[in-house]
């Protein structure tokens, strides 16, 4: 059975499965069918959530890509831009043949790689171990990210590549080039520490959600590969990050009720920091190991308590 599926705007939104309660009328849009025999495609209600969700996004055109004729890959961001330190990205498969939304797809091997062409070399950065699905409201929606270690300039280039399985069908999208920007003043997201031989990065994941008050805070940690033009996967050894906020422009006064930042199952390390009031925070850590050594950070220095911090204006 095949209906003619509306919106309450009119938009070409893409369809999926109607065999779900959406009241008792429909508005006609001109050329969205719905094929209530599609099991691979969404219900009409999952798509109506699906779209919704997608207009609180923006897409990044130049990260699409199709697969064999039959589907189209779009990626968003929150802004269609992409910055230094964390982004998360959202991929959504639809069906060339009626714009169905298709909740059974991979994306893997998310690969960026920035040319440093003043030393004529290549690296990685840190990304997601795995492009998963966003949430249960979303079915059609999978999300992943990556923390930029730099914004693209003279000195730079960044590309972006992966793969996608759609139902049997195989693509990917080679290296596309992509822009890189830098953060606002008063802003620093991800910070970098050595242990022995060995690199890591932190990645402040929420700064731009903050509140004055409390916010509970997400950070990954990732551990630079060998050969570094391989994607920086997530740290297996488990590290303690306590956080210190200071306001540098306030006579670096700090706030109570701060809770370091632990490992979580997910693999990522949730904390609480208390923002007492707007302005420039900077957020000193000191990262510990199993044993509860310092490994980084933590230095007391006498103009700016540690060496190592994420900096946020809120």
């Amino acid at each position: 059975m095949r209906l003619i599926f509306a919106a309450a705007v009119l938009v070409e939104l893409a369809s999926c499965n109607s065999n779900d309660d959406l009241g008792t009328q429909a508005i006609e849009i001109p050329g969205i069918t719905i094929d209530a025999n599609d099991d691979d495609c969404c219900s009409a209600k999952e798509a109506l959530q699906t779209y919704n969700f997608l207009q609180t996004l923006t897409p990044i055109t130049e990260l699409s890509t199709s697969v064999e004729g039959k589907y189209d890959v779009s990626v968003y961001s929150k802004t269609g831009k992409l910055h230094i330190g964390y982004n998360e990205l959202f991929f959504v498969v639809t069906k060339k043949s009626s714009g169905n939304y298709v909740k059974v797809f991979q994306i893997s091997e998310l690969t960026p790689l920035m040319y440093m062409s003043k030393m004529n070399m290549y690296h990685s950065t840190p990304t997601t171990d795995k492009v998963a699905y966003y949430n249960d409201d979303y079915p059609a929606v999978k999300s992943g990210w990556v923390s930029f270690l730099m914004n693209t300039s003279e000195a730079g280039s960044w590309t972006l590549a992966y793969n996608v399985s759609v139902l049997g069908s195989n693509g990917s999208r080679e290296a596309a080039d992509i822009t890189i920007n830098a953060l606002p003043e008063g802003q620093q997201w991800l910070k970098s520490f050595k242990v022995e031989n060995d690199t890591y990065y932190i990645s402040l994941v929420n700064p731009t959600d903050w509140q004055t008050g409390k916010n509970t805070i997400t950070a990954y940690v990732s551990k630079k590969n060998t050969p570094a033009t391989m994607p920086y996967g997530l740290a297996q050894e488990k590290f303690t990050i306590e956080i210190d906020p200071r306001m540098p422009d306030m006579g670096n006064h700090t706030s109570p009720d701060n809770v370091s930042l632990t490992k979580q199952a997910d693999g990522s390390y949730q904390g609480t920091v208390n923002l007492t009031m707007t302005g420039r925070w900077r957020i000193h850590l000191a990262v510990k190991d199993a044993q509860g050594n310092v490994v980084a950070g933590g230095d007391d220095l006498a103009d700016g308590y540690s060496s190592l911090f994420w900096e946020t204006t809120i």
